[in-house]
């Protein structure tokens, strides 16, 4: 089982930037993937970013430019940097880790709210 724990998510201006953690624990021997997805009210979850064992990169067309994922150096810690955030940005964002070849977990997820 894993345990990913979600932190970094806020309330911020339309414009502005917030930075969101996950890091990974539990029975793992290998993270394969680590990304990122949100769910706006009354939408399905979204894919927004993943990022491989390899480091393949993968965004959602609607953040491109906008948002960075990057992993930590101990590899069980994912980022996500984003910026010239927008209204349509805010949702609920969920950690996600692909592990030990065939396991798949989720977080709890972290508000992120853009609003003037």
């Amino acid at each position: 089982q894993v345990q990913l724990v979600e932190s970094g998510g806020g309330l911020v201006q339309p414009g502005g930037s917030l930075r969101l953690s996950c890091e990974a624990s539990g029975s793992i021997f290998s993270i394969n993937a680590m990304g990122w997805y949100r769910q706006a009210p009354g939408k399905q979850r979204e894919l927004v970013a993943t990022i491989s064992s390899s480091s393949r990169i993968n965004y959602a067309d609607s953040v491109k430019g906008r948002f960075t994922i990057s992993r930590g150096t101990a590899k069980n810690t994912v980022y996500l940097q984003m910026n010239s955030l927008k209204p349509e940005d805010t949702a609920v964002y969920y950690c996600y880790a692909l592990y030990n070849n065939f396991k798949s977990g989720w977080g709890q997820g972290t508000q992120v709210t853009v609003s003037s």
